[in-house]
């Protein structure tokens, strides 16, 4: 599975391994928070694949990584099996208009986007767990004590 690692002014995929030599790819993709349009859950990312792999894996119902042309433009993908993943939209992206990830941090990823969170890049998990902090302050909130009837 991919890491998503989530800070004020981007998001950036790390790939393992083989994912990086399954995909093709040296470098993990960074996407600015400004370029995502629009990001959405899915049961079944292959209904969103589309094109060819150029240059990519694809084993059918199995495996699909790498770079996906089509005439909509280039995707990436890491997808495995059928598992729950996400499809996030880009406009301005220099490379990608779409990008397809198998994750099972998927509804993190959209909670920690409508977070404001620091510059310092954390994992998306990790975010979307996060007690959020008071409005006008850096520190976490505190729970209030609350009485007990007499």
């Amino acid at each position: 599975m991919v890491t998503l690692l989530l800070d004020s002014t981007q998001l950036e995929v790390v790939l393992s391994l083989t994912e990086h030599a399954l995909s093709f790819r040296k470098q993990n993709v960074v996407i600015e928070r400004s370029q995502i349009s629009r990001v959405q859950l899915t049961d079944d990312a292959w209904t969103w694949l589309r094109g060819v792999p150029d240059p990519g894996t694809y084993v059918p119902v199995a495996v699909a990584m790498g770079s996906w042309k089509s005439a909509g433009g280039r995707d990436f993908a890491i997808i495995r099996r059928r598992k729950p993943s996400v499809v996030i939209d880009l406009e301005g992206h220099p490379e990608f208009q779409r990008v397809i990830l198998t994750t099972r941090n998927g509804l993190a990823l959209i909670q920690a986007l409508r977070l404001d969170t620091g510059a310092e890049a954390q994992d998306v998990a990790d975010l979307a767990t996060a007690t959020p902090p008071a409005a006008g302050t850096g520190r976490a909130r505190k729970p209030k004590p609350t009485a007990a009837p007499a």
